[in-house]
């Protein structure tokens, strides 16, 4: 039975900045890549990753849109293992300025030196559908 809830789920979630986020390629295989969250995570079970639209991942997703997050956090206290996350999801790509505004973050021109007048920028909505947690001892899963 899970102790954690998803608003739980969410502030841990929002303290792990990046993830693997691993999509299905054109011959069925699995490709992963880091992205950061920013620390934009709804208590929803959204998560937002910001991306150029000429790359693999995009292409994935547009293929197909079951998607999977990998994230830990970071040492856990006293010595127990930290929290383990796996996030089974759908992707939606984004494209409406006025979206990428509100998800925007200035540490992100550290990849977007143009900000969100970077040629072929797109967001990541990541809509978690199951999520998988194992913290410390306890371990559970959450039915978004």
């Amino acid at each position: 039975m899970s102790n954690m809830t998803m608003k739980d789920i969410a502030e841990a979630m929002r303290d792990i900045d990046f993830a693997m986020l691993n999509t299905l390629t054109d011959d069925g295989k699995i490709a992963g890549r880091p992205m950061s969250n920013n620390r934009d995570v709804a208590f929803d079970g959204d998560s937002y990753f910001f991306t150029y639209e000429n790359t693999r991942t995009v292409e994935d997703i547009k293929r197909s849109a079951d998607v999977n997050l990998s994230l830990q956090g970071s040492k856990g206290l006293l010595g127990k293992p930290p929290l383990f996350l796996s996030v089974e999801g759908r992707a939606e790509l984004i494209r409406d300025r006025a979206v990428l505004e509100k998800h925007w973050n200035s540490d992100l021109e550290y990849w977007f030196e143009q900000g969100l007048d970077t040629p072929g920028i797109v967001l990541i909505k990541v809509h978690a559908t199951r999520i998988h947690y194992w913290n410390g001892n306890e371990d559970g899963e959450l039915l978004v």
